[in-house]
């Protein structure tokens, strides 16, 4: 039995959420989410295995039109991504393209190497904002028509309860909330520009948001913008 939970988290946004434990040890979950845009197209934040069922989802809502890679460590499944969608553009981070083993893997867009104002096609239904001064060097998305924020480690909401919710494997679960002390410690450890960080959080911050459907942890259905706010209070305030 496939352990991918998949979900209509909001009219035309889909997630796929399923076990994930970094390094081996510390249950994270993982998490892809697809968005039909409004021209029919499907946009993909690929963070976790293209199993039958997510690949059956997929298909049903419509043409991939756009992979997303969403920082520098979250690559590992673009390759069957785009072997099973060869037409969709791929768009990432400059610094996975150190990290994939495949050196000659095709990315349409990168962010950190195109221009700042660079538009990819999607952003009349999804708005995006580059974080140049965190480590892992992540991207924010914001799909407009459901007020939603889709990040990868910019905010943890841990445990990650539906994730491993179809496990048969019972593991410890950890737990970090985006309010804690522990959690904005975190941020700031793995903040490499304090000023490009207060630029970009303040710009997250004055997005129109409730959800946040972060990669790791459960979602947050509701106030999400004040989520935000209080998890990068120490770079907005």
């Amino acid at each position: 039995m496939s352990e991918t939970v998949i979900r209509e988290v909001a009219k035309d946004v889909w997630t796929f959420s399923r076990p994930f434990a970094r390094y081996g040890v510390f249950p994270m979950g993982g998490r892809s989410t697809a968005i039909k845009l409004n021209d029919g197209g499907v946009w993909v934040l690929a963070s976790t295995p293209l199993d039958a069922g997510t690949k059956a989802k997929i298909n049903e809502l419509g043409n991939v039109k756009y992979i997303i890679n969403p920082d520098a460590v979250h690559h590992l499944f673009l390759p069957e991504f785009k072997r099973a969608y060869p037409d969709a553009k791929v768009i990432g981070v400059a610094d996975t393209t150190q990290r994939m083993s495949d050196q000659t893997f095709p990315f349409d867009g990168l962010w950190g190497r195109d221009p700042p104002d660079t538009q990819y096609g999607f952003e009349g239904d999804i708005k995006h904002c580059y974080f140049s001064g965190f480590r892992n060097k992540d991207v924010a998305f914001l799909h407009v028509a459901s007020k939603s924020l889709i990040e990868a480690d910019l905010l943890l909401n841990l445990p990650a309860t539906e994730q491993y919710s179809k496990s048969s494997r019972w593991i410890p679960q950890a737990t970090l909330k985006p309010h804690s002390w522990a959690h904005q410690k975190v941020i700031q450890g793995i903040s490499v520009d304090v000023a490009a960080m207060k630029r970009d959080a303040r710009t997250v911050a004055s997005w129109d948001f409730d959800r946040i459907i972060p990669c790791h942890g459960d979602v947050i259905e509701r106030d999400g913008n004040k989520v935000w706010r209080d998890a990068y209070k120490f770079f907005i305030d």
